[in-house]
């Protein structure tokens, strides 16, 4: 059997070990890019590895392309396979951020054409909570070749551009409402929204204890999200490419494939004073 969405904590607990299910941590924060590698190496799920959110999950920085550019296809597999990720390998990754840099992950291994890859439901506090064993052993990975089949990638800034408030286009931010209005920016120069967005907070996906809504839950309030349009026609984007792809994946959770990703998003679009602001 494989996971594409979500794994429980007891179903991780008993593939611990188990030579083809490779667990991923990827904690991060956006004021402290080192905080992962410490967390990591203080303590982590036994036997798994660590992805940098910006060296391994983002490409180059331009000044233009946002803060967390969409990586290079070959440099990513590479970096996969080095990790022990190979094509029957079950994924499940985690943060303790409320799933937002696990889902770049599941995403971007999507991209890839990987889809044994599924979000430790609850994260890391889940985990701990359950009494799950941790360890500041690294683990033994032996690597193996990552095979890339493909699928479609994100979209462009000129893209959106295009689509903007057209029926063929349904965009969805996932930012805090505050920060979709223009208030209490703190990160990007510029406040505001792409116009024609609507606002999905990706942390609305979950319940109080951090696990993922059930998908009958989600399904309806996505529904109300799109608003009648198809789930093809959704653009998720955030402050820069991160977060939107837990909405990615709650759409999927709901039944709702197909929705694409704008990986640049807001600090990208904001990067360019010709691109018009709400």
């Amino acid at each position: 059997m494989s996971f594409t969405t979500l794994v429980d904590v007891a179903t991780l607990a008993a593939h611990v070990g188990a030579a083809d299910w490779r667990v991923v941590d990827v904690r991060h924060q956006l004021s402290d890019t080192g905080y992962g590698e410490r967390a990591y190496a203080d303590g982590h799920i036994p036997g798994a590895v660590f992805l940098h959110c910006d060296r391994d999950l983002s490409g180059p920085l331009t000044g233009g392309n946002g803060r967390h550019p969409w990586p290079e296809r070959d440099r990513l597999a590479a970096r996969l396979g080095e990790v022990g990720i190979g094509p029957q390998t079950q994924v499940v990754v985690y943060d303790d951020a409320q799933g937002m840099i696990a889902g770049r992950l599941w995403v971007l291994l999507r991209w890839l054409g990987h889809e044994r890859v599924a979000l430790l439901d609850g994260g890391l506090q889940a985990w701990q909570a359950a009494g799950g064993a941790m360890t500041a052993r690294p683990p033994g990975v032996r690597a193996v070749a990552f095979k890339v089949n493909e699928g479609v990638g994100p979209v462009t800034a000129r893209e959106v551009l295009e689509r903007l408030e057209t029926p063929g286009m349904r965009l969805v931010d996932a930012r805090s409402p505050d920060r979709y209005r223009g208030e209490n920016e703190t990160i990007d120069p510029v406040g505001g929204h792409i116009p024609g967005a609507v606002n999905r907070f990706f942390r609305d996906n979950l319940q109080a204890d951090g696990c993922c809504k059930p998908a009958a839950e989600l399904r309806a309030e996505w529904l109300a999200v799109l608003a009648g349009a198809l789930p093809e026609q959704v653009i998720h984007q955030c402050g820069s490419g991160v977060s939107a792809c837990h909405n990615m994946l709650a759409m999927e959770i709901a039944g709702l494939p197909g929705s694409r990703l704008y990986a640049g998003s807001w600090s990208e679009w904001c990067a360019d004073p010709g691109r018009p602001v709400a």
